[in-house]
């Protein structure tokens, strides 16, 4: 079937809902009503081992895995090491494998940090901003702030070497503080940023958002803050900090897929394990209606290319037909689905539309130019580099010496390895 999706990416939630913080705008926590367990909630060796075989098993040359939670650091640290043997030991000649880790850094220590740069875990790092912004909802189940702490465990990250990426929750507050929350990060040594616009149904009901979320002006002007402090960042013209939106966003004007599946046609590239092996098609859906199966009792790679989860890709390509007619449709392609299923108000629009406008108003000469810059400074860099071939061919043809041109010499063999390096037999390139 040549439009089969590849197993290479997979969400893992080992501890299920579970978390030692107990953050205001948190959208996991209630997800414990779905399961019989009512203490904590643990996956077994059992389905860890199941699941890792058959990612590296029926997954491709290059497969990772994201590991979210509530807070999967629960799990304790020997579990993760127990990962890392399950990879190795069913993981094929010449497979490469990646981890990424998201947490609220509450238990990080020194060992922790080791092992995660040991394994080149990447570290997605619950970190809002500054302490008045981080403060505002992140805090413990006794109303602890958690600022302090997290800011510890950065620096501790950072300091043995981690891969550590900020995920910066976009609220009713923080909004308003988008060159801060650049500039806090920087300073702190992160150059990595993804901002997550929030938005939760109202308590009682989603015909309205709950008040701790974005509205779409709201996200629009910290994006709008955001590229503009980030372009002053620039070096060369080039940029020196990675947001992630930006960097997908970038992928389309260029002409290559997009990082985030929010900007993908359809959704559905990818499935989520829970911490009891049940299977959804989405973290943001984890839900009755969208279970697809368990990996005890089916394969990964059959689910992920199952009826059920075709049809919950296709739901974000049904676009509404206010978004038919935008001019940047091609741009947001109607955002997350979540965005659009949270909220009744928002009649199917994504909660974000207008945050969308807005911001490709502000941005969109800017990325075209740099758009235009990266083709330019793409089809030089393949210029040169055939350039080097041929430079290279034509070094190699003279040297090759042989008994009819009547010198003395060395003799290339039609079996020999071509001298140019193309890593063919010379038969099959310059001896042509």
């Amino acid at each position: 079937m040549t439009n089969r999706k590849p197993l290479n990416s997979l969400l893992v939630k080992p501890t299920g809902p579970d978390c030692n913080l107990a953050c205001v705008y948190c959208f996991y926590r209630g997800k414990a009503d779905l399961f019989e367990e009512r203490a904590a909630h643990r996956m077994s060796d059992k389905v860890l081992e199941e699941m890792v075989e058959q990612v590296m098993t029926d997954g491709e040359e290059s497969v990772s895995f994201g590991w979210q939670g509530g807070e999967p650091t629960l799990m304790g640290l020997d579990f993760f090491k127990k990962v890392v043997d399950l990879q190795k030991m069913y993981g094929r000649d010449g497979q490469t494998v990646g981890n990424g880790l998201q947490t609220n850094g509450w238990v990080i220590d020194e060992e922790w940090a080791d092992f995660l740069n040991q394994y080149n875990f990447l570290v997605g790092l619950s970190l809002d901003g500054p302490d008045h912004i981080h403060d505002k909802y992140r805090v413990t189940r006794i109303g602890r702030k958690t600022w302090a702490h997290t800011v510890d465990v950065a620096r501790l990250m950072l300091d043995h070497g981690v891969a550590v990426n900020a995920l910066i929750v976009v609220n009713d507050y923080s909004w308003q503080f988008g060159r801060e929350i650049y500039d806090f990060h920087k300073t702190l040594g992160i150059d990595f940023l993804q901002f997550i616009p929030c938005v939760e149904a109202a308590v009682g009901g989603s015909d309205h958002a709950a008040p701790f979320s974005a509205s779409g002006e709201q996200f629009g002007r910290l994006l709008c803050d955001v590229f503009d402090r980030w372009r002053e960042d620039f070096v060369d013209g080039w940029p020196t900090t990675s947001i992630r939106f930006f960097d997908s966003l970038f992928h389309l004007y260029v002409g290559l897929p997009p990082t985030e599946c929010t900007l993908m046609p359809e959704c559905g590239t990818y499935v989520v394990v829970e911490h009891n092996g049940d299977v959804f098609s989405c973290d943001f859906f984890v839900e009755p209606t969208w279970r697809l199966g368990n990996v005890l009792e089916d394969k990964l790679i059959d689910l992920l290319n199952g009826p059920r989860q075709g049809e919950f890709g296709r739901i974000k390509a049904d676009l509404p037909a206010p978004c038919q007619d935008c001019k940047w449709v091609k741009l947001c392609l109607g955002g997350c689905t979540k965005d659009r299923t949270r909220v009744k108000a928002d009649e199917g629009l994504s909660h974000f539309c207008e945050a969308y406008k807005i911001f490709f108003e502000h941005s969109d000469a800017f990325m075209r130019d740099l758009a235009g810059k990266w083709i330019e400074r793409e089809r030089l860099a393949q210029g040169e580099e055939r350039r080097r071939q041929e430079e290279a061919r034509r070094q190699a043809m003279s040297n090759i010496i042989t008994p009819s041109h009547g010198m003395t010499g060395s003799k290339i063999s039609r079996n020999d390895p071509c001298p140019c390096g193309s890593g063919k037999k010379f038969k099959k390139c310059c001896g042509r």
